[in-house]
Order: structure tokens, then sequence, then C-alpha cells
């Protein structure tokens, strides 16, 4: 499935504007998802193999997730576990619907398997998400993995107000999700990255405490902080007993280039993802994993395209993986692949869990 996509669907997909092409393949899998029958057809064989993770209290039919950005607006839920994904995190969902940045606002690098977007939380409003969500769940489609929610906060709404924002989406989604993910990290929104510093944080993180004090919180992480602002991210996360880190979200970064193609994308003001991420994200889980002494769970994200990669971030510290370009690049049967490529590897190593290779290479 792998290569036909790659070699028949991928062209002619990329013919077309980055942002169209997301928004049909997406209207396809919300009308698989209304159609239980016709998506059991058109997945079949993309299901994933077992293997289960415990992470953050939760169960993980296998270690490999839908990033958030993919399905921001819930319309496509029972589809990830069809494609094989052993978690999704849907969003980033705000307080108000937002149509996001002016488009064009997503562009492909396709020599170096990246894309550059500042899409800017576009999305129907946390309201309008949790009654999809709701739907789901009382039409019975609900998946069988956890369903997590990437939180961001309003163009609209002042710095200052951030954490009752972020709060009144908590509070609209809580019933709908396993687990939340706090997104100050996103290049796309104005300030936004201001919120990372440790009071305007710990701020948000209470004020969503104070609607919930069981839901698992993760916060997301910007590849393009210095080293102690990241040292100070993780003794906040394990001070407040976050879940964990997802490390990392898009950088502002850019990879030298000769090539005009490249260098035009490149130019785009927004978030560079994909490979050319790879290694300062994993460097980043690294760190995080040995400042922390492996007592902070991290979902490491950023440039995972086949086994090799996901196998980099979980040896570096992840005990969860996501996945967002790679998906894009690789097709519908990229998390299968990469399941079975780690079962493989961790038979080779006599292995018996994936909680036995976290770390290894940290």
């Amino acid at each position: 499935m792998g290569w036909f996509y790659r070699t028949v669907l991928r062209p002619g997909l990329f013919l077309q504007d980055s942002e169209r092409a997301h928004d049909r393949v997406l209207r396809w899998l919300a009308w698989l998802s209304q159609h239980p029958r016709c998506a059991a057809l058109a997945t079949a064989g993309l299901r994933a193999p077992e293997l289960p993770v415990e992470v953050g209290g939760l169960r993980f039919p296998n270690p490999i997730g839908l990033a958030a950005g993919m399905d921001k607006g819930a319309v496509a839920v029972p589809m990830w576990s069809r494609l094989g994904f052993g978690f999704a995190e849907l969003g980033g969902v705000t307080q108000h619907a937002q149509p996001g940045n002016d488009a064009p606002r997503m562009f492909r690098a396709v020599a170096d398997r990246a894309l550059v977007n500042r899409m800017g939380f576009n999305n129907p409003g946390a309201a309008t998400v949790a009654a999809r969500l709701a739907q789901w769940q009382q039409r019975r489609l609900w998946p069988a993995h956890p369903v997590g929610i990437n939180l961001g906060k309003s163009k609209v709404t002042a710095l200052e107000n951030a954490a009752a924002d972020y709060a009144s989406s908590f509070r609209a989604l809580l019933p709908h999700a396993d687990f939340f993910v706090i997104n100050v990290s996103s290049p796309n929104t104005p300030g936004l990255r201001q919120l990372q510093d440790k009071s305007a944080l710990a701020e948000i993180i209470a004020a969503l405490r104070a609607v919930d004090a069981t839901k698992p919180l993760w916060v997301k992480v910007a590849p393009d902080l210095e080293w102690a602002a990241v040292d100070e991210l993780t003794a906040l996360a394990l001070d407040c007993g976050l879940a964990g880190v997802v490390a990392t979200n898009t950088t502002l970064a850019r990879p030298e280039t000769r090539d005009p193609a490249r260098a035009q994308v490149y130019a785009q003001t927004g978030g560079l993802s994909g490979a050319p991420l790879r290694a300062r994200s994993t460097e980043i889980i690294r760190h995080i994993h040995r400042s922390a002494q492996g007592r902070l769970p991290i979902i490491g994200v950023g440039g995972v395209f086949n086994t090799e990669d996901a196998w980099e971030k979980i040896t570096a510290g992840a005990s969860l993986v996501q996945i967002y370009t790679g998906l894009v690049y690789e097709g519908p049967a990229i998390a299968r692949d990469i399941v079975t490529g780690l079962q493989r590897k961790l038979t080779e190593r006599g292995m018996k869990n994936l909680r036995d290779a976290v770390g290894t290479g940290a």
C-alpha cells in the first residue's frame, strides 16, 4: 500500500494546493467514518498489530499516534484506528470558532519531505467539536484507542486572559476525551509562545485543574527553546504533576538550500515540520528525558517517516510517537508499517515490551 500511495496516489494529490489536498482527503475519511462497512473495505489490511503501551494511566494498543493538526474539527474520529493508529490527538481547538490565517497557508518542500504551514488554529470552536464528539459516542462509532484534544488560545483573546480561554475549551470538551494537550508553542498565533513562560503556563495549568483535577494534561513545547527554558518547563511539568510533554511543535528554523524552489517554500512565514525537524526534535526529547531522569513521559513528534525514525525517538526517551507530515508523504499504511517494524526490533534485541527500549539511547 505504501508503494502504491507514493507512486500512484501521491503524485496526483501533490498537483493540488497542499491545504486543498488535505481537505479533500479529510472529507473522504469523514464520509468513510459515517459508513463503517465501506470503511472496513477501504482500510482492509491497514490495522496495526498489537504493541500495547501504558502511559499516563491510559492503555494504548500501540505507540504510534496521529498528531494534532490533521483532524482539527473531529470529523474523522473513527477512521484513525482503522488506519492503524494507537491514539489520535484532535485539534487544535480554541474556545471561539476561527477561520485561521489567510490562504495560501500550507506549502510543501517535497525534496526535503517537509511542510511549512501558518494555519493559525483554524477550527469550528470548542462547542462544535464537543457536539461532534458526543455524536460519535452516541452512534457507538468511538474508537477503541485513547483520544486526546489539543487546546489552543483563541486569537481574539488577550494573553492576560489566556488561562480562562483554555479553561472554557477544556470545560466544554472534558467529557469527550481521554487526555488534553496544552498548546502554547504554535508559531502561528501572535504571542502564543510567550505562554511557555513559567508563570503564564502555571496559571493555565491551575485554571484547568480548577475545572478537573483528574484528566491527564500534557504540554506541547517548541523546538526553538533555549535549553534553560526547556529545563524550566520540564521542572514545572514535574512539579504540577502533568502527564508528560509533547516534543515538539513545528520550528521557525529553516535548513540551508541552494535550490530556488525549496528556498521559496522556506521563505514562507510559518512552522516547519517533516524530515528537517527530526534531529532537533529528538535532541529535545533526549534532553528532557535526561533532565527528568526518566520520570516524565514524552510523546515524540517531528520527522517520523519510518521505523528507524520512531525507534530513534523511543530510544531517546519517548514513550509514544506521533505522525503528521509522515502520513502526508508516506500514506495510510505508515502506522501499520512502523508498528510492525518496532515489533521486529524488540524481538531482535530480546526485549519483552516497548518500555524496555524507552531512553536506552539517551
